[in-house]
C-alpha cells in the first residue's frame, strides 16, 4: 500500500525530529474531527461518549498552517464517523484542492453519502472496516453493515485505492481473518490487519491481549444506547450468537495462509504473538513524527495511552511538538515504553528496525534506535526470525 519513496519522506522527517536539526516536520497527523458515530462496537465505546465533540472546519484548516505539516504529510480524518460531522464535505473539499495527500476513514453505513464524497472529494486512500462475514460484523459492530461495505469497496475501488481493516479482537476469530482476506483479493483491493488494543479515546472495556482471541463470540448484545441521529434511547436488538472453538493458543499456526499475500500483516501478527508473550521489546519510534489530534483538541503522545502533550486550543500545534516539555516525554517513552501492538504505531518501528538491520546490522541499528529484541534470544535478527517462522509454519 506504501511505496519506498513514501518511507523515505519519513525517514527524512524522523531524522530531523530525532536530531533536533531544526522546527519538527510530521509525517503523519490523524485528525479525530468528531466522536460522534453510527456504529455500536463492542470493541470501541466512541458511539456512547456525550455531549458529542468536532473541531470545527476553521479549526481543521489553522492547523493545517503549522510549520510541521508539509506537502508530503499524510493526514487521516476520522471519528467517530467523518462523515457524520456537520461540515464534512467542506473539510473533504478543501482538502481535495489544498492538501489532496489526505486519507478517509469510514464505516461504511451510510453509503450512498460516501460514496458520493468519494466521488466528488477523492481522498489519497480510503480505509473501511470490515471485522467478519455477515454474521460477525452484525455481532461485533451492532449494526447490519457487511453488505454496505462490500457496496462501497465494489462502487470505489476503481476510483480509489481501498484497505479494508480487519481487526481481531474477543468478538471475531481467525476464520472471520480469513474471510476478509478472502472478500479483499477477490475485489482486488488491500488489506490491513491489526490487534484489539487498549486505547484511551477509544473507552475501550475488555482487557486486550489478557482476553483471548474469539472468547467473547457468543456474548449477549451490548447494552442500550444513545443513538447518534436521535435523542431517544434505543434498545440494541438481539441476534444469533456465533460458536467457536478458536482462542488464541498456538497463535501463529492459525494465521490463515492467505494474510501472506497482503504486505505487512503476517510478520504484524506473528511478531504480536511474540510480544504478547513477552519477548519482543522494541523502542516506540513512531511518536517522534505522527500524531493524532482529538475532538476537543487534546493531542496525546500516542493512540494507546492517556498522555497528553498539549490541546491545540490553548498552544499552537508548531508550540505543542517543539516544546521541551512534548521533546522530553517523548525521549522518555520512545526508550520506555513496549506497552502496546496498535498499527499506528508498531507496524512503523518494525519496518523502521527491520530496513535499518536488512541494510546496516543490528549493532548499528541498536545503536540508531535503542536495544530490541525480535524474539526471546536477543542476538537473532528479523531475517533469522522470520526464516525459522516460514520454515515452522509454511
Amino acid at each position: 500500500m506504501y511505496a519506498l519513496k513514501d518511507y523515505i519522506n519519513r525517514a527524512k522527517k524522523f531524522v530531523n525530529n530525532k536530531a533536533n536539526l531544526g522546527p519538527r516536520k510530521l509525517a503523519t497527523l490523524m485528525i479525530y474531527a468528531t466522536d460522534l458515530c453510527d456504529s455500536r462496537c463492542k470493541h470501541c465505546n466512541i458511539w456512547a461518549k456525550r455531549p458529542v465533540k468536532y473541531l470545527s472546519f476553521d479549526k481543521i484548516k489553522e492547523i493545517m498552517k503549522s510549520k510541521a505539516i508539509s506537502k508530503d504529510t499524510a493526514i487521516g480524518l476520522e471519528g467517530g464517523e467523518f462523515l457524520l460531522h456537520p461540515e464534512a464535505l467542506q473539510i473533504m473539499e478543501w482538502f481535495s484542492k489544498n492538501h489532496p495527500n489526505f486519507d478517509l476513514l469510514s464505516n461504511c453505513l451510510k453509503p450512498d453519502s460516501l460514496i458520493e464524497a468519494v466521488k466528488k472529494y477523492p481522498p489519497k486512500r480510503l480505509y473501511i472496516s470490515l471485522d467478519g462475514d455477515k454474521e460477525a460484523y452484525l455481532h461485533m459492530r451492532g449494526k447490519d453493515g457487511y453488505e454496505k461495505v462490500i457496496r462501497v469497496i465494489q462502487e470505489l475501488k476503481n476510483i480509489v485505492p481501498i484497505s479494508t481493516m480487519f481487526t481481531l479482537s474477543p468478538y471475531n476469530n481467525f476464520n472471520d481473518m480469513r474471510h476478509v482476506a478472502e472478500v479483499c483479493k477477490r475485489e482486488g483491493v488491500d488489506m490491513r490487519v491489526g490487534v484489539y488494543n487498549d486505547m484511551s479515546f477509544f473507552d475501550t472495556t475488555d482487557k486486550a491481549h489478557k482476553t483471548g482471541i474469539a472468547t467473547k463470540t457468543a456474548e449477549a448484545p451490548i447494552p442500550n444506547y444513545i443513538d447518534a441521529n436521535s435523542p431517544e434511547e434505543v434498545l440494541v436488538e438481539t441476534h444469533k450468537a456465533i460458536s467457536t472453538e478458536l482462542k488464541d493458543d498456538n497463535f501463529k499456526e492459525k494465521i490463515p495462509a492467505i494474510i501472506r499475500e497482503f504486505k505487512e500483516n503476517y510478520d504484524f501478527l506473528v511478531l504480536y504473538d511474540e510480544w504478547r508473550k513477552g519477548d519482543l521489546k522494541m523502542t516506540c519510534n513512531s511518536i517522534i513524527d505522527s500524531l493524532c489530534i482529538l475532538p476537543n483538541g487534546d493531542v496525546p503522545l500516542c493512540q494507546n495511552l492517556d498522555v497528553k502533550i498539549g490541546n491545540i486550543f490553548k498552544n499552537t500545534l508548531d508550540e505543542i511538538i517543539n516544546s521541551k516539555e512534548t521533546k522530553t516525554t517523548q525521549k522518555h517513552y520512545q526508550h520506555n515504553c513496549n506497552g502496546c501492538w496498535v498499527n499506528f504505531h508498531r507496524k512503523y518501528d518494525i519496518v523502521l528496525h527491520r530496513m535499518f538491520e536488512k541494510y546496516f546490522g543490528k549493532g548499528i541499528t541498536e545503536k540508531m534506535f535503542g536495544r530490541y529484541q525480535w524474539e526471546s534470544d536477543r542476538k537473532k535478527t528479523y531475517a533469522q526470525y522470520m526464516k525459522e517462522v516460514e520454515a515452522k509454519y509454511a
